[in-house]
């Protein structure tokens, strides 16, 4: 039997310690701050990014370095057989092109998945991908059962503050201006290929039970799963320091759970996302589970 390494990248929102945790690899994604360069995880911390940020520094995101691609794909191949890369969607990013491409001479060794993923449902793929490994199943199966249930996830979240979305050129100064002054609350969502709009609300209330409402729809319209919430994840996420967001994660948990009594796992939003919609955001996901895979060893509230 084969072996099959699972590689991601920090967009997962998966640390450096949960990568060992899970048996998967990590690649930490580059910023460019200020001109210099840093590393997710490595040189660079979750409250680091948002002391930058807050600062209003100069805050540029950037692929993986090829180099460092192929240098964690040679290093594996030393141990595994095969390898499983989940690199973000290709609708946000052209890394996910870029390792196709270099794939084509690793004679299949190297198998990329795009099935449109990034932040908490990145993560729930990369631990599907892992209880597939460990059953057995070769890299180019795993590829293709993952892409196959590409569009079997959602993400929908809530951006307190026009500021973040208008500095990077995702709305003009006018519209920016406007739901400044209308206090409008945006609900963008995340439905594989890219982010993109959804609601536009006027108190935080109606914004999240928007984007409950919202994932109710999917389940009813889009997932229709055969036994309910059990085949299900159903998770969070928010942007920012603990330090800042705890009592208003906790607040939303509590939604969540007041509509959906699951386990939730509560995870910060790649920093990626977050340098387009800044800090104080929360957001919700939803996904079905691949019945062929056990539950994730993953910590839920």
């Amino acid at each position: 039997m084969g072996k099959v390494a699972i590689l991601t990248d920090s967009n997962s929102g998966i640390s450096q310690e949960e990568a060992k945790q899970y048996g998967v690899y990590v690649l930490p994604m580059p910023f460019y701050i200020n001109d210099e360069l840093y590393y997710e995880g490595i040189t660079l911390t979750q409250d680091q990014f948002y002391d930058h940020l807050t600062g209003d520094s100069d805050i540029h995101t950037s692929m993986p370095v090829v180099g460092d691609v192929l240098d964690k794909w040679d290093e594996l191949l030393k141990v595994y057989d095969e390898v499983v890369y989940i690199p973000m969607s290709s609708g946000l990013s052209s890394s996910c092109q870029t390792a196709k491409t270099l794939a084509e001479d690793y004679d299949g060794k190297v198998q990329i998945v795009d099935n449109h993923r990034i932040s908490v449902t990145m993560m729930r793929s990369v631990l599907n991908a892992k209880g597939l490994a460990d059953q057995g199943w070769k890299a180019k199966d795993i590829k293709e059962y993952l892409e196959k249930t590409a569009a079997d996830s959602s993400i929908y979240i809530l951006v307190p503050s026009l500021k973040w979305l208008k500095k990077g050129g995702r709305l003009t100064p006018a519209a920016a201006l406007l739901g400044s002054l209308l206090r409008i609350k945006p609900v963008l969502q995340i439905q594989g290929e890219k982010l993109d709009s959804y609601a536009k609300c006027r108190t935080l209330k109606n914004a999240k039970t928007a984007m409950l409402g919202a994932i109710e729809s999917d389940i009813r319209d889009r997932f229709k799963p055969q036994h309910g919430l059990d085949d299900l994840w159903i998770d969070g996420a928010y942007s920012g320091r603990w330090t800042d967001m705890e009592d208003e994660v906790n607040d939303w948990v509590k939604d969540i759970h007041s509509q959906y009594p699951v386990g939730v796992c509560m995870q910060q939003l790649s920093l990626s996302i977050s340098c387009h919609v800044g800090p104080g955001c929360i957001a919700v996901t939803c996904e079905k589970k691949l019945p062929e895979v056990p539950e994730h060893p993953v910590k839920v509230v």
